[in-house]
């Protein structure tokens, strides 16, 4: 919390009115301070202050500037109190108080006292102003505190997402070792359902996650878009036909129906696959087994129109108003079966909105089925399309340092990648990551930021220094949010790659590195 000033400045043209001043307010239990020069006013309206008394003799041009300059200034809670003393006109005042007054009013917070005047009564416009600043103060606090429970809930996010996705990425490269392993052997019937559940249990808790710090992000207009063209009519479906492949559907009956023609848009791909996921999860979580899904694409005018249109259980009026505020579900029993954290749909509801776009929710009423509409706004111009480049031809059995510190982690992966061809060494901690890199000179180093004694930031800096650009370093890590990828790439990593990424992936991405050292 803040300081809460109540010093009162006094601003007098005379010793002998500045000292009746100082008394009458010292008698009344407060604490003034004189001020007679600019420079000291400008010091202490930045150190705190409670009120002000000004006198209108000691108001020239070059105070209402120190005090235009602090208004300018001043935060968005803060309206200093000014108490005014006001005399008769006359000729030998140096501003007329008409421009004066108008200055000071226009900043706001002014009451005026017309001398002569009672103590009483200066003793009562002193004690208001205060009052009026000691409500600011806790107006202030407030937001301090506010500040800093949105700042301890990303930081707990953050360490949320990396501490759930250091186990979540051990069992991934798990159960593609026990896949690698059954392409070489007969596998056995009764370990296929086991792997089955753990592969679509893991994958469905990564999507929370990735949910979870996504929705604190699009709240506070903290995501960043890697924005270009892109046609919704070839995205669609292929996004559609990767999530009925990954067994999401169970029974349902999902026909989709695609657009007579293209559908241009501005966006993010990833971003636009994240949309139509989530809303294809939302409609296969209240849509009962054998139900049916129907999703669509048309042009209709300048925007391009998605529906997603279920026969499940619907939404009441109530739910329907309030369907995309965060925590917002349905309401479930205890057992919880559909499952969910209730973020999904604002999570898309912001990523629409990013793109400039509109999403609307239907529902006829419970048992009636729901249907969403988005409208993305569409290219008026086809963007030109620029030649693609051939891509080089992979290389395989790279020379690899996998630094990472949970045991589980590195053990599994360092399988993987010796079955993918490469040549594995690790290292459990930072001090060794730095030791055997600079030893055994790998082409490509896969860092965890969360080690221990030196963090992975650390172990890239030390490592870039001594080696330059003859290692390419990849920080494979649980932290991801954006500022985390800067950090990254400050630190000296080529690239950041969050927590767990899909083997497959991995694999395609050191193959296609190329580095200096042969």
């Amino acid at each position: 919390m803040g300081a809460h000033s109540e010093a009162i400045i006094i601003l007098a043209t005379t010793a002998r009115d500045a000292d009746l001043a100082v008394r009458t307010l010292q008698n009344g239990g407060f604490s003034p301070f004189i001020c007679s020069e600019s420079s000291a006013l400008a010091d202490k309206l930045h150190s705190g202050v409670g009120a002000v008394l000004l006198s209108e003799e000691a108001v020239s041009a070059e105070l209402l500037g120190v005090l235009g300059q602090f208004f300018g200034v001043q935060a968005p809670w803060s309206d200093l109190p000014i108490v005014f003393l006001q005399a008769p006109f006359s000729p030998d005042v140096r501003l007329h108080p008409a421009p004066v007054l108008a200055e000071l009013r226009a900043h706001g917070n002014l009451s005026i006292l017309e001398r002569p005047l009672q103590q009483s009564t200066l003793l009562f416009a002193i004690e208001s102003a205060l009052r009026a600043r000691r409500r600011q103060y806790q107006v202030r606090d407030l937001l301090e505190e506010k500040e800093d429970d949105v700042r301890r809930r990303d930081e707990f996010l953050a360490m949320l997402g990396h501490e759930l996705r250091n186990p979540l990425a051990a069992i991934r490269y798990a159960i593609e070792l026990l896949e690698e392993l059954d392409s070489q052997i007969e596998p056995r019937a009764n370990t296929q359902t086991p792997r089955v559940i753990i592969g679509r249990q893991t994958a469905h808790l990564a999507r929370l996650v990735d949910d979870l710090l996504d929705v604190a992000r699009v709240t506070r207009g903290k995501i960043a878009l890697d924005i270009a063209p892109l046609d919704l009519a070839e995205l669609a479906p292929k996004t559609i036909a990767a999530l009925e492949a990954a067994r999401i559907d169970g029974n349902h009956d999902i026909v989709f129906s695609p657009s007579s023609g293209p559908l241009l848009i501005r966006g993010d791909a990833v971003r636009i696959e994240q949309i139509f996921s989530n809303l294809l999860y939302n409609a296969v979580k209240y849509t009962p087994l054998g139900g049916r899904i129907e999703i669509s694409l048309a042009r209709d005018e300048e925007s391009a129109l998605v529906r997603f249109e279920d026969n499940g259980v619907g939404m009441s009026p109530e739910l329907l108003a309030r369907v995309f505020d965060l925590f917002s579900q349905a309401q479930d029993s205890i057992d919880r079966s559909r499952g969910g954290l209730g973020i999904g749909l604002t999570l898309v509801r912001g990523l629409v909105e990013l793109h400039g776009g509109q999403i609307a929710a239907f529902s006829g009423g419970q048992g009636q089925g729901s249907r969403f509409e988005i409208r993305f706004p569409l290219l008026q111009v086809a963007p030109e399309i620029s030649a693609v480049k051939p891509s080089a031809t992979p290389k395989t059995g790279r020379r690899v340092l996998l630094v990472e510190d949970n045991d589980d982690a590195r053990e599994i992966l360092h399988l993987l990648l010796k079955l993918g061809g490469h040549h594995v060494d690790c290292a459990v901690d930072g001090p060794e990551g730095v030791e055997k890199a600079l030893q055994l000179r790998p082409e490509i180093a896969l860092v965890d930021i969360g080690l221990p004694l030196l963090d992975g930031y650390q172990v890239a800096a030390q490592i870039r220094a001594a080696l330059g650009r003859d290692i390419h370093l990849i920080a494979l890590t649980g932290y991801g949010q954006p500022q985390d990828k800067q950090s990254a790439l400050d630190a000296g990593f080529d690239q950041h790659v969050t927590k767990p990424i899909e083997p497959a992936k991995l694999q395609e991405l050191l193959s296609e590195i190329a580095v200096s050292n042969p």
